[in-house]
């Protein structure tokens, strides 16, 4: 009798064991949540634990079900000027300034672009085949590069744990290769086509032995050329996928670098279309093409929707990369971070665009322009997001051109001290949240100027950015799995929202 009350003590044991194992597993994990905010206000990335209620109330949608594009990562550029200014600075500033970028604790910048041979934010104009007619490049030499940039990209390498991808690309073939012998304009004479092909393969290798390991490569910046203001070589869609498809991609398999991820266009994204044509016309022209280039110079305000989901819809399985965008045409206003949040900027089009494209330059506030941009790009299928340089100094440079930009991270190197402007944190509530592989998930939010974009981590976190341009503060209502989380966004900020899995 007594063996039988045991026995029936240890079965309602189990069964209870057994009940209370199957409710929890199905209950909806609970979510913890955390905000990071910059605002105009002066919060630079700051943790927010207290929400405030407001009048003004908005929801935001989420659903983890429906993804759409993976996400390779966000970063900046490194450039012999950034490298450069660098070098002038303390061991110190320098090594802060790198750790802001690379490290953890910092932006943790997964994605970056560098130049082949020379670019406007270079010191002087330089080739790597110096030797003109050397068809075999017996003379390449990346000598130039080793001072300063080299340097710094094994630098960044030391401070990331976890690694960043670079995306290289020559702003011009040798001139000797080109119609008018010369590092600005021309076109690349077809004579000349397998030695430029030629010219990527021995870049590779002699960065390699440096230690430096490149992803990805774009066919040419700008091939649109820039008003031949600075290093430049033009191609048209046609003669430029005709390249990839008979040359590069070619030559890239003969010599053990079928792996590198060849992108063509490179440009303003308001020429997609005609690019995306030609480049995916057919298989045998797709072939060798991983993905798409886009910069953001057409406009200050507008990124171009349709031309994005034009890009996609023709190629789903491509890639779409930013790759250069930065406050173009302005000195950087140094320690004034309300300026950043002003409609004062102005750009390259305000000056010297048409008149028809005028209006796609009116003055603008520069984080404004990075939060919008970003979001929007990430909303319309691109993949990774790359930062123009990633230092400069107090005059926008050096830039051997005297074309003059703002970076994130502005340095004095007379007084060795260093400025992180509004527009690095920008670039951080993403490079640091939205991390390589994630995957872009469905989020809506209803208000026309209020932006947002969420995208589901690998471990699981889902990272949400808000972008409040307006002058009102807003109660937000976040809405995942049955549950809402009640947060408030300041007037004029950016908030990225972490929600992870407390069970």
């Amino acid at each position: 009798m007594k063996n039988m009350k045991q026995k029936n003590i240890i079965l309602k044991s189990i069964v209870t064991a057994i009940c209370l194992l199957h409710i929890q597993c199905n209950q909806s994990p609970k979510m913890t949540l955390v905000v990071y905010e910059t605002s105009e206000s002066g919060n630079t990335l700051t943790e927010i634990k207290e929400f405030n209620q407001h009048e003004n109330k908005l929801i935001i949608n989420l659903n983890p079900e429906k993804k759409f594009q993976k996400i390779i990562g966000f970063g900046g550029s490194f450039t012999e000027a950034s490298a450069y200014v660098l070098n002038r600075l303390s061991s110190e500033n320098k090594r802060k300034v790198m750790e802001a970028y690379f490290s953890e604790n910092g932006a943790n910048y997964s994605f970056t672009r560098t130049h082949i041979a020379s670019c406007d934010f270079s010191l002087k104009n330089y080739t790597y085949a110096k030797v003109a007619n050397d068809l075999s490049l017996t003379h390449f030499s990346i000598e130039d590069d080793t001072s300063d940039l080299i340097p710094m990209i094994l630098e960044a390498q030391k401070i990331s744990s976890s690694g960043f991808k670079i995306i290289a690309s020559p702003w011009t073939a040798p001139p000797w290769m080109k119609d008018n012998k010369s590092y600005v304009g021309g076109k690349l004479l077809p004579e000349y086509n397998d030695a430029f092909a030629l010219y990527f393969t021995k870049y590779l290798s002699a960065y390699k032995k440096e230690g430096i390991n490149i992803w990805g490569v774009t066919v040419i910046n700008e091939p649109h050329g820039n008003g031949n203001n600075w290093e430049s070589t033009l191609f048209s869609p046609k003669e430029m996928t005709d390249f990839v498809q008979h040359h590069l991609g070619p030559t890239f398999e003969k010599n053990g670098w079928g792996n590198i991820q060849i992108l063509g266009y490179d440009q303003n994204r308001a020429g997609l279309k005609e690019w995306v044509d030609q480049m995916y016309r057919d298989e045998e022209s797709s072939k060798y093409f991983a993905g798409t280039a886009i910069h953001w110079y057409e406009s200050t305000y507008d990124y171009f929707p349709d031309a994005l989901d034009y890009a996609h819809q023709k190629a789903p399985s491509k890639w779409i990369i930013e790759t250069e965008g930065c406050i173009d045409a302005e000195v950087p206003k140094w320690r004034d971070d309300a300026w950043y949040w002003k409609k004062e900027a102005t750009d390259w089009g305000w000056d010297w665009a048409s008149e028809k494209e005028k209006y796609l330059h009116p003055k603008y506030a520069p984080v404004n322009r990075y939060a919008t941009d970003i979001i929007g790009c990430l909303n319309h299928h691109v993949n990774g997001w790359i930062d123009w340089n990633m230092v400069l100094n107090t005059q926008g440079g050096p830039n051997w051109f005297k074309n003059w930009c703002i970076a994130p991270v502005i340095v004095d190197t007379d007084k060795n001290e260093v400025y992180f402007t509004p527009l690095y944190y920008v670039m951080a509530h993403f490079s640091k949240f939205m991390r390589p592989d994630a995957v872009r998930i469905d989020c809506n939010i209803n208000h026309k100027e209020v932006m947002c974009t969420a995208v589901q981590n690998t471990d699981g976190s889902i990272a949400v950015a808000v972008f409040n341009p307006t002058d009102k503060p807003y109660e937000l209502s976040i809405n995942l799995n049955n549950e809402s989380h009640k947060v408030s966004i300041n007037r004029k900020a950016l908030q990225t929202i972490i929600l992870k899995n407390s069970l």
